[in-house]
């Protein structure tokens, strides 16, 4: 009830007050900065989240919190019994694949002979049958034994066909089942690899989160990595303002932690997809002249300057009476133009004269 009273105390105070301020003032001209707003936080350059890209049980962290870690520094070790077991019987499998290797090499061999051996035999039953094609014009050789000189040269043509297909489908095959064994390797030695995590980039790792022992999934997040000495600006920009941001424009940054004061920033990076969810665009800047301590995920605030007019006519937003009219005295309106506007103040750009009274509605 006390608390009651002295609210209502300070509200009758600040009515009386307000009664006996002026309500009008004289148009002048000021600068007026257009800007839209953002919110965002502070980020480590190269910050990411490292996630595994299998499933298993978290058997070991190899690393602190506050550690310096270098690229392809394994982070994070997974159980991975099965995994091994795989990877040794590939090994095998390919181990056998390479002993067996000589023993194909003679089939090969064997296979090679049989097909000079066919073709030689074609050649000799091609001359055979050519020398008869040549005298059995003659009479010399009957027409029973021409066909049997010329069924035993197309047979020979078949035999030594058939030899070549069959020297190149062992050579396939062999090819193929030490390209297999080798793949199989391959892919389980990966395999086995992917359940030790390690990091992609170099950095400091800001913060590990989880236990030995859990449950570890792809779409589990383990830890935190980024560089210490280097931070940017991660930024969202409604979507009603987003189509006046550019790169390249100035950021006046405020940040919690440094209260009272405003830091200046470049935009370097907008991301063009508009985040469903929140309706907001996401957006990267610089710092000009960074504050000299940082932490990743600290919260900002930030006002991206649109453009900045000097000299101009300009009006408190509570004087302008419906977007377009002004009172230039208590019971008169008139029609203006607005120009750039802030959060305080319009700019005018017809309708008005510096040195002019105007009223607040």
């Amino acid at each position: 009830m006390r608390q009651l009273y002295f609210c209502i105390s300070i509200s009758f105070l600040l009515f009386s007050c307000s009664k006996n301020k002026s309500n009008n003032i004289v148009v002048k001209r000021t600068q007026i900065t257009e800007s839209v707003y953002a919110s965002g936080v502070i980020k480590a350059i190269d910050q990411y989240v490292v996630y595994s890209t299998v499933n298993g049980i978290l058997k070991e962290t190899k690393t602190t919190v506050g550690q310096q870690i270098i690229k392809g520094q394994v982070l994070f070790n997974l159980d991975a019994d099965k995994a091994k077991l795989n990877e040794e019987n590939s090994q095998l499998l390919y181990q056998l694949s390479q002993e067996s290797n000589s023993f194909i090499q003679d089939k090969i061999a064997e296979m090679e002979l049989k097909v000079q051996a066919a073709k030689d035999k074609l050649a000799l039953d091609e001359s055979i049958f050519n020398r008869n094609k040549r005298i059995k014009e003659f009479k010399v050789i009957s027409e029973v034994e021409f066909e049997r000189v010329e069924l035993a040269y197309k047979s020979s043509k078949i035999n030594y066909e058939t030899a070549k297909k069959q020297l190149a489908q062992l050579k396939f095959q062999l090819r193929n089942e030490q390209n297999r064994n080798a793949i199989n390797l391959k892919i389980s030695q990966k395999s086995l690899s992917d359940f030790e995590i390690k990091s992609a980039f170099s950095g400091q790792l800001f913060n590990i989160l989880v236990k030995d022992g859990s449950l570890i999934t792809t779409q589990t997040p383990l830890a935190v990595i980024g560089q210490t000495d280097a931070f940017l600006l991660e930024l969202e920009v409604d979507e009603n303002d987003m189509v006046r941001v550019t790169l390249g424009q100035k950021v006046l940054v405020t940040l919690d932690s440094y209260k009272n004061k405003v830091f200046d920033a470049v935009i370097d990076k907008i991301y063009p997809i508009m985040d469903e969810r929140s309706r907001t665009f996401k957006i990267e800047a610089h710092f000009v002249n960074p504050p000299k301590k940082l932490y990743p995920n600290l919260t900002a605030e930030a006002n991206i300057i649109i453009q900045t007019k000097k000299n101009a006519i300009t009006i408190p937003k509570q004087y302008l009476l419906s977007g377009d009219s002004v009172f230039i005295s208590k019971d008169q309106k008139r029609k203006v133009k607005i120009g750039l506007n802030d959060y305080q103040n319009v700019e005018i750009i017809q309708g008005l004269k510096v040195g002019e009274t105007i009223y607040q509605p």
